[in-house]
């Protein structure tokens, strides 16, 4: 590579980094605000009663069959061995440990973040009159299967998109993911399991978590590529030193 090509490479990298760090920042900034609400029934949560009562208001046997099984497909009874699954086939796909590992620890950091979140903000979830489903026990806030589904396939699509070359299949990839996570968010609210926020909150903390394991994948990638390479050659003309 040209001395010119790798300034631009660098260029590039601090530019995503940077990009990143305003996320990171910016994403946790807005979880302390959707927490502070919970906690405190007020500000956006304030509007979590009504939301629930319209999303009940508009339940059909059609919506509730789609919300159900959106529900299935975002729970640990799903995720877990699919998890394994979609690890075992990145590692048969690239030959390389790497994907497979970037898979299973974003999913054990978000399995760790959402039991501690859990733990520390304690909300209790919509009454269980509201549910269409088994009564769950543990606290509301963030939603567990909001938060680790949409890890799971923005993971995973990620990664199989760095083996993709064509663009429109690389969005194709990308949609779908996003389109599955927001429809298991939406689920929750929809079947009475979670608030609102609760939903945002999932979300918001899946997205921080993945901006924070795919750059440290690529920094690490980064790092090994270089060690193969070895060093730079000099430029010509360069003094010996």
């Amino acid at each position: 590579m040209t001395s010119s090509g790798r300034t631009s490479e660098t260029g590039h990298r601090y530019g995503v980094l940077a990009a990143s760090a305003v996320v990171v920042v910016a994403g946790t900034l807005w979880l302390i605000v959707l927490a502070d609400a919970a906690t405190e029934s007020d500000g956006l949560a304030a509007f979590d009663p009504e939301l629930t009562a319209d999303a009940v208001s508009h339940r059909t046997t059609v919506l509730t069959a789609i919300a159900r099984t959106l529900t299935f497909i975002g729970s640990a009874a799903v995720l877990i061995p699919l998890t394994v699954v979609a690890a075992l086939v990145l590692w048969r796909w690239t030959r390389s440990l790497r994907a497979p590992a970037v898979l299973v620890l974003a999913m054990i950091g978000s399995t760790v973040l959402t039991s501690v979140l859990k733990a520390l903000i304690g909300r209790a979830r919509p009454d269980a009159a509201l549910v269409l489903g088994p009564v769950t026990e543990t606290f509301a806030f963030p939603s567990g299967h909001t938060l680790n589904s949409t890890v799971f396939y923005l993971t995973l699509a990620a990664l199989v998109c760095e083996r993709i070359d064509s663009r429109r299949t690389r969005t194709a990839v990308l949609g779908v993911a996003v389109v599955i996570s927001i429809g298991i968010g939406l689920s929750r609210v929809y079947l009475g399991y979670h608030w609102a926020t609760d939903v945002v909150a999932g979300w918001t903390v899946a997205i921080v978590w993945l901006v924070i394991v795919l750059n440290a994948a690529a920094f690490i990638r980064n790092r090994l590529d270089q060690r193969r390479d070895g060093p730079a050659p000099a430029a010509e003309g360069s003094p010996p030193h």
